[in-house]
């Protein structure tokens, strides 16, 4: 495996909780990779299907979705919805002989600057020990 791999991981986070969470861990300077893309969004809940998808057929590697703590939805139930599209995006990767590993839900408050940095560093160890995204080396092999 090359030790050189740094994956692209897209973060979609919610303005009020993830992403406050985000700017708390810059803000206390904890680190995570400079690879995670942060995507801010009013609620988690307006994450499709498509988002969780795109990504992948565009090269990034992994996939999150940080949303408020379930019970804490400032939208009332876009996280609890997120969820289970997070869930089915996962069962659709698995069928199609993607690990579904690589698309993850995490939920946290403003104030877990901590978490986020953990959050971020966990997934990309994790999809590095996975590896590239396969759909980006099937579409290396056939530009080739």
């Amino acid at each position: 495996m090359n030790n050189n791999f740094e994956p692209e991981i897209i973060a979609y986070c919610c303005h009020y909780c993830a992403f406050a969470a985000a700017d708390l861990a810059g803000t206390m300077r904890l680190e995570y990779p400079t690879s995670v893309k942060i995507i801010k969004l009013p609620c988690s809940g307006k994450v499709e299907l498509i988002h969780l998808l795109k990504p992948f057929e565009d090269g990034a590697d992994g996939v999150f979705v940080a949303g408020c703590l379930e019970g804490n939805c400032h939208y009332l139930r876009g996280n609890i919805r997120t969820k289970k599209r997070v869930n089915y995006v996962k069962s659709l990767l698995k069928e199609i002989g993607i690990e579904p590993e690589r698309v993850e839900m995490f939920n946290m408050s403003s104030s877990m600057g901590p978490e986020f940095a953990r959050v971020a560093n966990e997934m990309t160890e994790k999809v590095r020990a996975m590896g590239p995204n396969p759909v980006k080396l099937k579409g290396e092999e056939v530009v080739k």
